[in-house]
C-alpha cells in the first residue's frame, strides 16, 4: 500500500521559506476520522450519488477541509484512500508505521499530519509516534482534538521531540487543554478577538510547527449560509484564506 501525501497551499509555501525545506501534508477524511470533534464537526457523505457536506448537531463553524472534499474529487479520493491505514493500525501498529514511513516523500523536511482529519484511534496515533522516532530528521506536526491520546503518550514519556502537537479548541475534551498545559490553537471570528485574548495569529504555521506559545487562527473555509460564522467570514474579506493567489 502506498499512501498519498500532498504539497500545501500559500500558507505552507510560506512555511517552506521559514523552515528552508519541503513541507508535505497527509490527510484522512474530515469528520470520519475525528472522534473528538464538536464545534467543527462536518463530514462528506454520499447522497444520491453525490458528495455532500453534512454538519454535526453541535457545529458552530464548518470544517474547511470537509468543504474541500465535497468540491474536489481528487482530494476526496486521496483522503478516502488513506483511511485504509487506520484499519491497518487497528491490527498491526508496526506494519502501519512501516507503510507510512515507506510512503514519506524523500525530500520532506516537515510533514503536517492531517490538513483533513485527526488521529482517529490510539493505535493509529501510536503508528505516527513510531514514524517520528524512526525519522528524527523530519519534523512532524499536527493540530488535534484527540487529546486523550496525547495525554497517554505524555504520561508514558513516549512522545518524540520531532512530533509537535497543538490542541485544537472546539472538541469534546477542551477541558484537558488547561489541565494538561497543552499548547493550543483557537479559531477566532476576527483579528480584534485575537487581540482581546492576547493571542498571536498564525498565518504561516510557524507557531504550529514550534514548541511554544498558544495562538489563534482566523476563521476560514465555506460556512453555512446565514450562520454567525458566515457573517464573520464575510467581514474578514479574505483574511485567513490561504489558497494560492490569496493575499
Amino acid at each position: 500500500m502506498k499512501l498519498k501525501f500532498s504539497r500545501g497551499n500559500a500558507k505552507l509555501d510560506a512555511l517552506e521559506k521559514y523552515v528552508k525545506g519541503q513541507v508535505w501534508t497527509f490527510s484522512l477524511l474530515s469528520g470520519h476520522s475525528c472522534p473528538y470533534a464538536k464545534d467543527c464537526k462536518s463530514q462528506v457523505e454520499i447522497v444520491n450519488g453525490k458528495r455532500q457536506v453534512v454538519d454535526g448537531p453541535h457545529t458552530k463553524w464548518r470544517c474547511f477541509s470537509a468543504s474541500q472534499e465535497a468540491l474536489f474529487t481528487n482530494v476526496y479520493n486521496s483522503r478516502n484512500h488513506n483511511m485504509e491505514i487506520v484499519k491497518v493500525a487497528a491490527t498491526d501498529i508496526p506494519l502501519a508505521a512501516k507503510i507510512i514511513a515507506d510512503s514519506l516523500p524523500r525530500k520532506a523536511k516537515v510533514v503536517r499530519i492531517h490538513v483533513g482529519g485527526d488521529f482517529a484511534t490510539k493505535a493509529y496515533f501510536q503508528a505516527w509516534i513510531l514514524v517520528a522516532h524512526e525519522n528524527p530528521n523530519v519534523i512532524f506536526y499536527a493540530y488535534t482534538k484527540s487529546l486523550p491520546f496525547w495525554k497517554w503518550a505524555k504520561d508514558n514519556g513516549i512522545l518524540p521531540d520531532n512530533l509537535v502537537l497543538t490542541a485544537s479548541y472546539g472538541g469534546w475534551k477542551d477541558a484537558m487543554i488547561a489541565s494538561e498545559g497543552f499548547k493550543s490553537a483557537l479559531v477566532v471570528m476576527s483579528e480584534d478577538e485575537a487581540k482581546l485574548l492576547d493571542l498571536p495569529i498564525d498565518h504561516d504555521d510557524s507557531l504550529a510547527v514550534s514548541n511554544g506559545k498558544s495562538f489563534a487562527l482566523l476563521l476560514h473555509g465555506t460556512q453555512p449560509k446565514g450562520s454567525e460564522a458566515a457573517k464573520a467570514l464575510k467581514k474578514l474579506n479574505g483574511k485567513g484564506t490561504y489558497g494560492r493567489g490569496s493575499k
